[in-house]
């Protein structure tokens, strides 16, 4: 077995177009059935406020400090990024949410072996949907449809130990080094930074591979 670990955030489009990039490199790698992927928790911005009446758009000018036209065009190229990955976002109509309660779904959904259906789910959510990842009875059915039971996703949304393990990811990425998500650690050894092209992720996958299983 080789290891692949991913840390990224739900509020992160190229975290979601790097998933996409990274699975369709996978599905190219011989040996994908000997790979293992291990999700991490990352919060881009851990304070901040979840405001559904305030838009996406208008957050991104005031922090970014860009004008709205500038914003609108980097969304653009954002939507069109994700579109030739087969991924559809809408990054306009995103709700703006903290991930900090979605990432504690994901650390029960690790324990359970369901972390990767629970990551497409709450990136499907958040960018295609237009759904509240801050929202306790959103979040809860985005876990019972990802295959986790519905009263763990509930205690889980309050859980001081899977708050614990949120911060551990999040020590262990700093102790590595990691400025940004999404990142992507092959073998313990060699790291992608962003979302990069599939071709770049199967490139390192067999580079990875052959080192730890030289013929």
């Amino acid at each position: 077995m080789m290891t692949v670990d991913i840390w990224s955030d739900i509020r992160c489009p190229f975290c979601y177009i790097g998933k996409r990039n990274f699975e369709t490199a996978l599905e190219k790698f011989p040996e994908k059935e000997k790979i293992e992927v291990n999700w991490h928790s990352f919060q881009l911005d851990p304070n901040l406020e979840t405001r559904p009446d305030l838009s996406t758009l208008d957050y991104f000018v005031q922090v970014k400090n860009v004008t709205k036209e500038q914003a609108q065009e980097m969304f653009s190229n954002v939507k069109q990024m994700a579109a030739d990955t087969g991924v559809q976002i809408d990054p306009n109509s995103s709700v703006l949410a903290n991930s900090y309660r979605a990432h504690l779904l994901l650390q029960l959904a690790i324990q359970k072996g369901k972390a990767n259906q629970l990551k497409e789910k709450l990136f499907q959510a958040h960018f295609s949907e237009a759904k509240n990842i801050d929202d306790e009875q959103t979040l809860v059915d985005i876990a019972v449809a990802a295959g986790l039971n519905q009263q763990e996703a509930e205690k889980a949304l309050t859980s001081e130990e899977l708050g614990y393990a949120v911060k551990q990811d999040e020590m262990q990425a700093q102790q590595i080094g990691v400025r940004g998500v999404p990142f992507f650690v092959f073998n313990d050894k060699y790291a992608v930074s962003g979302a990069q092209p599939a071709e770049t992720f199967l490139e390192v996958l067999q580079k990875a591979w052959q080192e730890k299983n030289p013929e």
